[in-house]
């Protein structure tokens, strides 16, 4: 019963995150009052919701990025070193015919150990509908950082004695959705964002 009620209390905060979200006066720089979570909370645990959303002036048109290396840091790539990218094996992947990137980070010999990003466009109404439904039916987490909206989840694996999990944030209609097992490197989706939206 309590785990209903915290699904539903969290529901109802994230509709109104989103309804924040549309056109607002910017208080010049975009910084909201409270302080920012770690650089990666996919290692940080459930972060807290925020109280009220960090809305921007206007939706910006955001270009949608065409390589899987240039959305990261230096310091993420490091972490990844010798992780191979976009295997044949995997399926398709990299820029899709309607712009959407898909990176997959894994190798083919590894039983589970696998990182795939998808950068989409998504106006506000079905990211609203992904991000509610997630914390409703799946029990995710979700803050405000950045301007966007974060939701968050981690599991065991079923199989394997490793944590899986999916991260994903949405800013000026456009998703970043990240699912992983036993591999999260620290600051990825962080450095995504930055890459993009800075």
């Amino acid at each position: 019963m309590n785990a209903r009620i915290a699904a539903g209390a969290a529901a109802l905060l994230l509709i109104s995150v989103l309804a924040g979200c549309g056109p607002a006066a910017s208080s010049g720089g975009g910084a909201s009052g409270s302080p920012k979570p770690s650089s990666s909370a996919e290692e940080s645990g459930k972060p807290s919701p925020t109280a009220s959303p960090s809305p921007t002036a206007t939706t910006k048109s955001v270009a949608l990025p065409t390589d899987c290396r240039a959305i990261l840091s230096d310091d993420v790539l490091a972490q990844l070193d010798g992780v191979p990218l976009n295997d044949a094996a995997f399926g398709p992947s990299g820029v899709g015919s309607n712009g959407t990137l898909t990176c997959i980070w894994a190798d083919p010999g590894a039983d589970t150990t696998s990182l795939v990003t998808t950068i989409s466009r998504m106006n506000r109404g079905p990211a609203l509908d992904l991000l509610n439904g997630l914390v409703t039916d799946e029990g995710f987490s979700c803050f405000t950082p950045d301007d966007g909206t974060r939701c968050e989840k981690t599991w065991p694996n079923t199989q394997y004695p490793v944590t899986d999990g999916r991260t994903l944030f949405w800013r000026d209609d456009v998703l970043i959705d990240t699912r992983y097992s036993n591999l999260a490197p620290s600051g990825y989706t962080s450095s995504i964002i930055a890459k993009l939206f800075d």
